[in-house]
């Protein structure tokens, strides 16, 4: 399954971005282990190097840790995790009021929208 990426933004910090999204979603869980560098370089059809680079900047941010000889895993801690979470809803949000602002809508204009947005789709299923 090879990505595309975009030109704006270094592929180690899209490849970070996309493993942040999969544990705020909870498809990757505390304590999970993170593919290996070289397999998770064919998943994502860049090089190993890439990889070892994004790891490293999970590491740094606290997101990830290394043990030696047993590979990469999601932290266990929960005030990290938190933080992560709070932290991507925030983006999301920041990124909606910013194209909403540029459709020129007033905020009071996008708090009704959201909420005829949810009234409409009470009935599906997240």
């Amino acid at each position: 399954m090879v990505e595309e990426y975009s030109a704006s933004k270094p592929i180690y910090l899209q490849i970070a971005d996309r493993i942040i999204r999969e544990i705020v979603r909870r498809e990757r869980h505390p304590g999970d282990k993170l593919p290996s560098v070289r397999e998770m370089a064919l998943q994502a059809g860049v090089n190993p190097n890439t990889i070892q680079r994004t790891y490293s900047e999970l590491e740094r941010m606290t997101i990830v840790e290394t043990k030696r000889g047993q590979g990469t895993f999601v932290t266990e801690e929960d005030n990290v995790l938190s933080v992560l979470n709070q932290r991507v809803q925030q983006e999301v949000i920041e990124i909606f009021i910013k194209n909403m602002k540029e459709l020129g809508l007033s905020k009071e204009e996008m708090i009704e929208s959201i909420k005829r947005y949810g009234e409409e789709n009470d009935r599906d299923p997240v």
